[in-house]
């Protein structure tokens, strides 16, 4: 996602000023992050601007992860605010996910690599609600492959449950994706369909996208789930540029 779409807002909550800013700098390109020492700190940041995601550690002294989490449900404008807890294999068993309803969960201690992969699914998928939320038209969301690529939009509608059409377009070729529920049942690029089609417009890195939630197909042609479709796309690129550099 490039600088221009930093459209979600990312409360990091830490009382370790290292990790805070190892955090903060590995997010920094994906959204707006915003940086709070420690529970009580991110309460009044969160109460007095919402934010649209918060990734907090769970022990910290004072108020720690899950009360700063409890407090927070209790309160109107950060009821729905989904959350990822940094914690380890054991707190997270024992003492967070029986009690909390967590978006995601990462075991301490964490890769840098893994931080932004858990983070970016939820920065994608905000960031297209948000687009949703200034549509021009009702039911209808429009952007730049520049800015969110195309597994980024397949992976927000899958965790989304999304049911809709995404048109892509590059230059004069069109492809169009049919969802239902988040999975990609009907995909359509010239004479390609299915999953070919879907393989061969995974690597557009430039052109436009429509996603349009009013309209459907009652076709299926592809044979795995989206996250299937989307694993066996980046094989087969990998692949391929394997040969390539063999060659």
């Amino acid at each position: 996602m490039s600088a221009a779409a930093k459209t979600v807002n990312v409360l990091i909550v830490d009382d370790n000023p290292l990790i805070r800013e190892l955090m903060a700098h590995a997010l920094d390109p994906l959204c707006k992050v915003i940086l709070a020492a420690d529970g009580a700190d991110a309460l009044l940041k969160a109460v007095d601007a919402p934010p649209d995601l918060i990734i907090t550690d769970f022990k910290m002294p004072g108020l720690d992860g899950r009360q700063l989490y409890e407090r927070l449900r209790h309160r109107e404008s950060t009821r729905a605010t989904p959350f990822i807890f940094v914690a380890s294999q054991g707190d997270i068993e024992e003492k967070l996910r029986p009690l909390v309803a967590a978006e995601d969960f990462l075991t301490k201690p964490f890769f840098v690599a893994d931080l932004v992969r858990v983070a970016k699914k939820f920065v994608d998928r905000l960031h297209l609600e948000k687009l949703q939320q200034r549509a021009s038209r009702p039911g209808v969301i429009q952007g730049r492959l520049e800015e969110m690529g195309v597994a980024e939009l397949m992976q927000s509608l899958e965790m989304g449950q999304k049911s809709c059409r995404l048109t892509l377009t590059r230059g004069a070729q069109t492809c169009e994706l049919y969802f239902a529920a988040g999975q990609c049942k009907d995909a359509r690029l010239g004479d390609l369909e299915g999953d070919a089609a879907v393989f061969d417009v995974i690597g557009w890195s430039d052109g436009a996208f429509e996603i349009d939630f009013s309209a459907a197909s009652e076709r299926t042609n592809t044979t795995r789930s989206t996250t299937g479709l989307l694993m066996e796309a980046m094989r087969l690129m990998d692949e391929a540029n394997s040969n390539r550099v063999g060659s």
